[in-house]
């Protein structure tokens, strides 16, 4: 396996990925079925209760999910996932989002997802699974 694949396929991602941008994603690993990206949070991202929105954190983990999964240079996509919030997020914390791979089959593949916060506190856990397509990426 190419070692520098999971990065080229997630640079094609990002390019038209404006909801990515719009979070202010920064990658800190571009791993084969793992994924670690990080962000801060925003004013615009808290809800009613002045604590992050959990759609921004779902997000999060949902973008961390793709670029493991895609990793491999085989266009997926999510089919199913859940997640679990464990602490609120605040303006200004510094998230990151670590995926892993915990299954691959030809057709589908499962992802673990944690999220922590700057103290290493587990803000939520993320499960995600995915269908593997034919399309390659062309990278």
């Amino acid at each position: 396996m190419n070692d520098t694949l999971p990065k080229k396929v997630t640079d094609v991602m990002l390019q038209n990925d404006a909801f990515s941008k719009w979070l202010g994603i920064n990658r800190v690993f571009d791993g084969t079925g793992s994924s670690v990206i990080k962000m801060v949070v925003r004013k615009e991202m808290l809800n009613g209760f002045d604590i992050l929105h959990g759609g921004v954190s779902f997000s999060l983990a949902d973008s961390a999910l793709a670029f493991a999964a895609n990793s491999y240079g085989v266009q997926s996509v999510s089919i199913e996932n859940t997640i679990h919030y464990h602490l609120p997020a605040k303006e200004g914390d510094e998230l990151t989002a670590r995926a892993s791979e915990t299954s691959k089959s030809n057709k589908l593949a499962v992802y673990e997802v944690v999220v922590t916060n700057q103290k290493n506190e587990k803000v939520a856990s993320f499960k995600g699974t995915v269908y593997r397509t034919k399309k390659q990426w062309n990278v």
